[in-house]
């Protein structure tokens, strides 16, 4: 009988951790010699990759299509906004709190959601992210619906801040990436997939089938609630149509669909383009959004699987492999192979 063992990496997927490793160690030290302008614009691309990971999270591989995840962005800013303005929080440290705050909130709002399936889950989650953009825009102490400025950061020098902001932005993408990867390579990651792929067998299998829904959508808030918390940390004002627009997760979509849905390195891809196509045509406009459509429909027509999705599927690229394949040692022959 063959021997088979289990190999869940490779000599290049180490190599490519060791060039991780020194890439964001590279980027640790930006602050010491690096442009201000560098900083808020990497920090601007942080959130919303750390935002477009965490749908990814949900869609790609929870297979719950969300089209009002901004609900916890904004309140991510509105939460960091009133732990540092009126309850006396470092602001750098109110972020995180803010982003476990709005996980802790998604817990009873996920009992409206989850009684919704399929398309009038999407439609449901937009509506709820409305309803949070009214309440908020009500609310006189924080600005009503024109906002309010983070008025915690007085006194702190603008390159301290900088600085600080950068690195917290640097943490966050670090660990978001770190952490969707572990738990995508443990056992719950893999019930995950089998619930998005069919919910009734997982759970003749003796999956907890809402149980891991629940845990993901509020992991998927918190990451949303910290892209928010960080995003309004750096830009220093907030206002219910900037926090609670529904562009965010218009934008998110954008970036996943490119880089491809259901693949760590999809949201990473999809965000470098994202981050290129405002850095050069945001001045268009009106052409700047229809490019970005075409774009999306190219991609979606001819790319099925997302620009990294195509170059896995032809070259075997793999930056982060998920999957699990059994090898047999004798002559090292792939006998069975997990889809990413």
């Amino acid at each position: 009988m063959t021997e088979v063992m289990v190999e869940r990496g490779s000599r290049a997927h180490r190599a490519t951790l060791g060039v991780g490793v020194a890439l964001v160690a590279l980027a640790a030290t930006v602050p010491l010699w690096a442009d201000s302008s560098w900083m808020r614009e990497f920090v601007e691309i942080a959130c919303y990759f750390v935002f477009a990971m965490m749908w990814n999270l949900l869609a790609g591989y929870g297979g719950m299509v969300s089209i009002g995840q901004q609900a916890f962005f904004g309140l991510g800013g509105y939460a960091m906004l009133a732990l540092g303005n009126f309850a006396g929080f470092d602001p750098f440290l109110a972020v995180p709190v803010a982003a476990l705050a709005v996980a802790l909130l998604a817990l009873p709002v996920s009992w409206i959601a989850f009684r919704l399936q399929g398309g009038y889950f999407a439609i449901g989650t937009w509506v709820i992210a409305e309803v949070f953009r009214l309440s908020i825009a009500n609310v006189s102490a924080v600005g009503g619906g024109s906002g309010t400025t983070l008025t915690a950061l007085r006194g702190i020098p603008r390159a301290t801040r900088e600085s600080l902001t950068y690195w917290l932005a640097l943490s966050a993408v670090v660990a978001c990436i770190a952490g969707v990867y572990l738990f995508l390579r443990s056992k719950q990651g893999l019930a995950l997939q089998a619930i998005r792929d069919n919910e009734t067998a997982a759970e003749s299998q003796g999956i907890a089938v809402r149980r891991m829904k629940l845990a993901v959508y509020a992991v998927a808030a918190f990451g949303a609630g910290l892209a928010g918390a960080l995003y309004f940390l750096g830009n220093l004002r907030i206002s219910p149509d900037a926090a609670f627009s529904v562009n965010w997760t218009a934008f998110a979509i954008f970036m996943v669909v490119i880089g491809g849905i259901g693949r760590i390195e999809g949201p990473i891809v999809g965000a470098l383009v994202f981050w290129a196509l405002s850095r050069f045509f945001s001045d268009l406009g009106t052409w700047y959004l229809l490019g970005l459509g075409l774009l999306a429909i190219v991609v979606t027509l001819f790319f099925k699987q997302g620009l990294w999705g195509y170059a896995q599927q032809h070259w075997g690229w793999a930056l982060f492999p998920t999957q699990r394949r059994l090898v047999a040692p004798q002559n090292g022959a792939i006998t069975s192979r997990n889809p990413p």
